[in-house]
């Protein structure tokens, strides 16, 4: 199975590098223009489970890389063929220092909340997104804190050292 979508996704995407560490895995690296065209195409090969949409940092190169992993559902024989064993992770990478992405809403509804924790931890800005509002924090940083960058001690020194101590402030009743 991996063979024959290999073979389909380098004749129609021509420019992608596709490699298959194991059986159950289709590791795909695109640039980020046929993100979304790539998106669609294996949801038609019956790949429609978004199962998540990650990030990594790669500050040396000053580049973000989005991940998107997707799976097969179970069909109605209840017996996994290939391509329900199947992972595949289509990953490209954009610029750490505008990081701007489309949005893949329009092919994957529940990509909603992951581009908003992507939005709010990296940092990067989806186009044509819904509502990129908070997900998880409750107070805006200079860096995203999941970005290698980001000065955890300082965080929590700048924060925690203003909380005082339970004992403190027993004291004062």
């Amino acid at each position: 199975m991996n063979k024959i979508l290999r073979d389909e996704l380098q004749s129609v995407f021509g420019a992608v590098r596709i490699t298959t560490p194991e059986n159950t895995r289709v590791i795909i690296n695109a640039k980020k223009d046929t993100v979304l065209p790539l998106l669609r195409f294996l949801k038609e090969k019956g790949y429609q489970h978004l199962a998540l949409i990650s990030c990594v940092d790669w500050i040396e190169a000053q580049e973000l890389e989005m991940v998107y992993i997707l799976s097969a559902y179970l069909g109605s024989d209840h017996a996994f063929s290939d391509k329900e064993q199947t992972n595949v992770i289509l990953k490209t990478r954009i610029s750490r220092e505008n990081p701007e992405f489309q949005t893949v809403i329009p092919v994957f509804q529940n990509a909603e909340p992951y581009e908003r924790e992507l939005h709010e931890l990296y940092g990067i800005r989806f186009k044509n997104h819904p509502r990129l509002v908070p997900l998880f924090l409750d107070r805006e940083y200079s860096i995203p804190p999941f970005r290698k960058d980001f000065d955890t001690r300082r965080y929590v020194k700048e924060v925690f050292d203003q909380v005082p101590f339970v004992e403190k402030e027993a004291e004062k009743v």
